[in-house]
């Protein structure tokens, strides 16, 4: 079944668990994550960042909207950090059931101003919006775009954005980075912030850069009251390692024979994060 982001992570705020956002880049990435979501009854949301938009092509979510349409799971379809009003438009006109506007490097009344246009621009047509308070750190070039400093999300201003804005989720930082951790950097998640942050603020909160962390730190992010956490890199380097393995065999060609055994290994990645975030089962909540 196909819902916006208020609709599914309201489930999940109320029941203490985190739907996973896991984002694909291409379509047999997409049906994996459908195909393990559904085994798990795991509710899901699929986030196409703008960069893999533009790689995949909007017409793909026609196809991607009618699965989730059909599937035996809640499924959102989530613009993840969109930079401008034009790409939010663009998603909303393209099938998105859900959009981000990430403001995050902006002031603060800037980032209010624009994520309040958007929400108004968007709940018009019933679809949700989550913004984003503090910044996300960065680890390489090949992760989404982030802050060479976290800016970690300060609770009061938290409180006075969602009031101000109108957003249906709200993106926080807590000591995350997109991407995978280098040797020798070891993230630490401030749990603390999350529990004052959380008694400000009402709508779900949400996690970037969940790829790469330590599960008990994630695991107890969730028990205090994320609902939503993002996982790229963690995926997409389990479907693609998969794939340098299989494509050591010259012979293979035909994407039948090369794309499944990827797809299983990622399968195996999302599994596990599904299970750490409590999601597994939940469907059934719907």
């Amino acid at each position: 079944m196909l819902m916006n982001m208020s609709e599914l992570l309201k489930v999940a705020n109320e029941n203490y668990f985190a739907v996973p956002a896991f984002n694909i880049a291409d379509y047999s990435m997409f049906n994996g994550i459908m195909e393990i979501c559904e085994e798990a009854q795991a509710p899901v949301i699929i986030a196409i960042h703008p960069d893999e938009l533009s790689h995949v092509g909007a017409d793909m979510l026609k196809a991607v909207r009618e699965k989730a349409f059909k599937s035996s799971v809640p499924v959102c379809i989530h613009l993840d950090h969109g930079a401008s009003f034009e790409q939010v438009l663009l998603a909303i006109q393209s099938g998105y059931t859900s959009v981000m506007i990430d403001g995050s490097s902006l002031p603060f009344e800037e980032n209010i101003a624009l994520c309040k246009g958007i929400v108004d621009a968007a709940h018009a047509v019933n679809v949700s919006v989550e913004g984003e308070l503090g910044t996300i750190g960065s680890t390489d070039a090949e992760a989404e775009a982030g802050e060479d400093q976290i800016v970690y999300t300060n609770p009061d201003d938290a409180a006075e954005f969602v009031k101000q804005t109108g957003i249906d989720t709200l993106a926080i930082a807590i000591g995350t980075s997109h991407g995978i951790y280098p040797k020798g950097m070891k993230p630490e998640l401030k749990l603390d912030l999350l529990n004052i942050i959380k008694t400000k603020v009402a709508v779900p909160l949400v996690l970037h850069g969940g790829s790469n962390n330590q599960d008990e730190e994630i695991g107890e992010s969730v028990n205090r009251g994320i609902n939503k956490i993002n996982i790229s890199s963690d995926i997409k380097v389990a479907y693609y390692d998969k794939m340098r393995e299989v494509l050591t065999d010259k012979g293979l060609r035909e994407p039948g024979s090369i794309q499944p055994p990827c797809m299983e290994e990622m399968k195996k990645v999302a599994l596990h994060k599904i299970r750490l975030f409590k999601a597994d089962g939940k469907a059934k909540l719907y």
